[in-house]
């Protein structure tokens, strides 16, 4: 790979809250506050996105999977989009606005690298494994892995599916063609700690690696990325996706969808994220879920993200400078 591409992502159709598609701007913004030029001359792409679909009565007919079709054409795209950006030798840095995209990234990277195992680091408050069957709200930016293990949880199952749902979320799942995209023992959470019963039993049922908030802070953020990297050596490629709401929510800001207390401060995830991205396994990078219309900070989320980002790039250019042919 010889550059990095900017992949924006602005569908907030999986949101419970809104805002999330404002985003991917106030971290351009913050860009700005801050003098940089991160965003001029670096060449984007745009993901197709359905937000429009907040506006129009469609939960009723899929009220266990928000908007459904829209993330079907979503994903979708991010098949098209990213098999474009590896065919011209870029890096994808993917800026999404709510925590679903995620699925879509994945399938993208699975349908550019059919044959290659992929690691999956997941950092993130919550652990997005639930499906229609289990979900308590219909939120679908909490079922982004549930899609890409191919895992309904039918054992946990709480709620009465329709059949206009469920033939949608099997079309969904299969995006790309590949199910599962994912294997349980290759992803690995940091930073989950807010979960429902039914995910728990998922996480319990194929022993999903979670570094614990204390785990990271005992031992240190270089550690654990050592120990994470080591742990996914099996992998071809590694995905580190970074919600922000990992950040405790008290001391950097409220700006996101679903804030969680006691999670990590901006620099515990600057470290962890730029001794993660030094992998040479490294296939995409993503930063998901800034909501600035909930910021009670004037967008420090986003001027929070947008610090950690800048250190990521630099290491990961860094490494195309060193090594053309990473």
């Amino acid at each position: 790979m010889s550059e990095i591409r900017i992949v924006n992502s602005e569908s907030e159709i999986g949101a419970g809250t809104r805002g999330a598609s404002l985003g991917v701007d106030a971290i351009k913004i913050a860009s700005i506050r801050q003098g940089s030029e991160y965003f001029i001359d670096r060449p984007f792409v745009d993901i197709i996105n359905h937000n429009q679909l907040i506006w129009e009565s469609r939960k009723v007919q899929d009220a266990n999977a928000h908007n459904i079709d829209g993330l079907i054409e979503l994903y979708q795209d991010f098949c098209l989009k990213l098999k474009g950006v590896y065919a011209d030798g870029d890096f994808p840095i993917i800026l999404a606005a709510d925590h679903s995209s995620a699925a879509g990234s994945i399938a993208g990277i699975k349908a550019s690298f059919p044959d290659k195992r992929l690691g999956v680091i997941w950092i993130d408050a919550h652990a997005d494994l639930h499906s229609p069957y289990t979900s308590p709200t219909g939120n679908m930016h909490g079922m982004p892995l549930a899609v890409c293990l191919n895992e309904d949880n039918l054992d946990c199952k709480k709620n009465d599916v329709s059949e206009h749902t469920i033939v949608r979320w099997e079309k969904l799942k299969s995006v790309a063609d590949i199910m599962p995209k994912i294997k349980a023992e290759d992803l690995v959470f940091i930073g989950v700690r807010d979960t429902e019963e039914q995910e728990d039993y998922l996480i319990k049922k194929h022993n999903i690696r979670n570094v614990s908030v204390a785990e990271l802070k005992d031992k240190g953020a270089t550690t654990i990325a050592k120990d994470t990297l080591a742990y996914l050596d099996a992998c071809d490629i590694i995905y580190v996706s970074f919600d922000v709401d990992s950040m405790d929510c008290d001391a950097v800001s409220h700006g996101t969808g679903t804030p969680v207390k006691n999670g990590f401060s901006e620099a515990e995830v600057s470290e962890l994220l730029t001794e993660l991205v030094k992998t040479p396994k490294l296939c995409a990078f993503e930063v998901t879920e800034i909501n600035p219309t909930l910021d009670e900070k004037t967008n420090t989320m986003a001027d929070t993200a947008f610090r950690v980002l800048e250190k990521v790039t630099t290491i990961i250019e860094a490494k195309f400078s060193a090594d053309p042919g990473v």
